[in-house]
């Protein structure tokens, strides 16, 4: 049975915290609310869970995932950053971007896109997601809680943003909703940077001006 968990967004219970984390090293999959929208998250080294995601979102290998990361160190773990690099994340970060980079050997290649070697690599900036990161220690494996049949031919469709309709809508597919409030439906601003230049693939809520591209 799916649970839900209600936690303050400015202050979070460290007791619903703990047990949020428990969760997911014990292989659940939990849709939270982050500085964007609701994304579905879980254990980094989780094979199944990987699987489960993707099933829920009617993706393949080639749907390109996301490490929530803490902090710029801990992306630099986890992709190949080079100094150009590094000073565009520290522009942004934490911020509603997402960056497309070459993941490091630190990573299982499933997670990775099957022939770039690529992955999304954000750093949120939400307290309870923060709050989170620091009680695991680890990166969060996530992907934008899109449902297959919000989206369409042309765009890949607006995430769920109520967590009683996602509790709804995924009773017995995940494990824990996170209600912190209320959420956006926006998403964040994707950018590629695996050349070391910035080339916009998504304008979302991130605004373009700090990686100096136009829009």
């Amino acid at each position: 049975m799916t649970q839900i968990f209600y936690i303050h967004p400015e202050h979070p219970q460290p007791r619903l915290i703990r047990h949020t984390a428990e969760i997911i090293q014990q292989g659940g999959l939990v849709a939270l609310p982050t500085d964007s929208s609701y994304a579905l998250v879980g254990h980094l080294g989780d094979k199944e869970l990987l699987d489960r995601i993707r099933r829920i979102r009617g993706v393949d290998e080639r749907h390109l995932m996301t490490l929530m990361c803490a902090d710029l160190s801990q992306i630099a773990n986890y992709a190949r950053v080079d100094n150009s690099v590094y000073r565009q994340l520290k522009a942004t970060t934490p911020g509603c971007y997402t960056f497309i980079l070459e993941g490091s050997r630190e990573l299982p290649r499933r997670v990775l896109h099957p022939k770039r070697k690529t992955l999304g690599l954000r750093v949120p900036d939400h307290v309870l997601v923060q709050a989170l990161l620091a009680e695991l220690g680890e990166p969060l494996l996530t992907s934008t809680l899109i449902l297959p049949e919000q989206a369409d031919d042309a765009q890949e469709g607006e995430p769920l943003n109520d967590s009683h309709e996602i509790l709804d809508r995924l009773e017995h597919q995940i494990e824990l909703v996170v209600d912190a409030g209320p959420c956006s439906t926006a998403q964040t601003t994707v950018v590629d940077l695996v050349s070391g230049v910035p080339v916009l693939v998504r304008k979302g809520c991130g605004p373009l001006a700090p990686l100096g591209l136009a829009g």
